[in-house]
């Protein structure tokens, strides 16, 4: 039988971090210099710190924090109890940070979360994310054969987007927020959409953009 996906992920994972830590990798060319293994050169103490793991459920994210990484969860998680979207993964994000203490680390784990979240400015984007998606609702499905819930769009005015975000209690648990924008419209319009959250609805929670995280175009939680 073939390997499934996350097997093969967490193989190539696993021998990434071996990497970061300074494990040797690789065998070394005879012809250039003595035999044996070689690490990867130059070596960070650091880098550990600024590694990333995608989790699906409570159990990976658990395992993410036994491991001394930072959390990133997304629009998708790989369960479903009847429970809304955002307490689900407040409780992924719960379950990572003490997995996180239990296991001896020392530092301070970050976690980033990601939603759809469109501020409606302009007519364009009432046409865009309008109805239906002022009425989006978590759901559930099925991905590879596990009921999976899907986190809803966030998409309204932006006085009533401040007040939705500040319900959602994974949000307001992260250490930062990656929004999910349609890239099919155009790098100009994705632009707008996140100069439009930065201005209108990033400053009322106390966040501020980031481009030092995960990824560019997150926002970042008040220490």
């Amino acid at each position: 039988m073939d390997p499934r996906g996350i097997d093969l992920a967490r193989a190539k994972f696993d021998l990434f971090l071996h990497a970061a830590e300074g494990g040797t990798v690789v065998d070394a060319d005879p012809q250039m210099g003595p035999a044996g293994r070689l690490a990867v050169e130059p070596h960070s103490d650091t880098l550990r710190d600024h590694i990333w793991w995608g989790a699906g459920s409570r159990d990976t994210a658990e395992e993410a924090g036994r491991r001394g990484l930072n959390l990133m969860s997304s629009t998708l998680l790989t369960e479903a109890t009847g429970q809304p979207f955002h307490e689900l993964q407040r409780e992924q994000i719960d379950a990572f940070r003490a997995a996180y203490r239990e296991a001896g680390h020392t530092g301070r784990p970050r976690v980033s979360v990601s939603r759809s979240v469109f501020p409606l400015i302009t007519e364009q984007d009432r046409l865009f994310f309008g109805l239906p998606s002022r009425d989006s609702r978590d759901q559930i499905g099925i991905i590879d054969g596990e009921r999976s819930t899907f986190g809803k769009t966030y998409a309204d005015e932006p006085d009533l987007l401040i007040e939705q975000l500040r319900r959602d209690e994974a949000v307001m648990a992260a250490d930062s927020l990656m929004l999910t924008i349609p890239s099919q419209l155009g790098p100009e319009y994705c632009l707008h959409i996140l100069q439009a959250f930065a201005e209108h609805v990033a400053p009322a929670l106390g966040w501020q953009p980031n481009t030092e995280g995960p990824v560019a175009g997150d926002a970042v939680a008040p220490e």
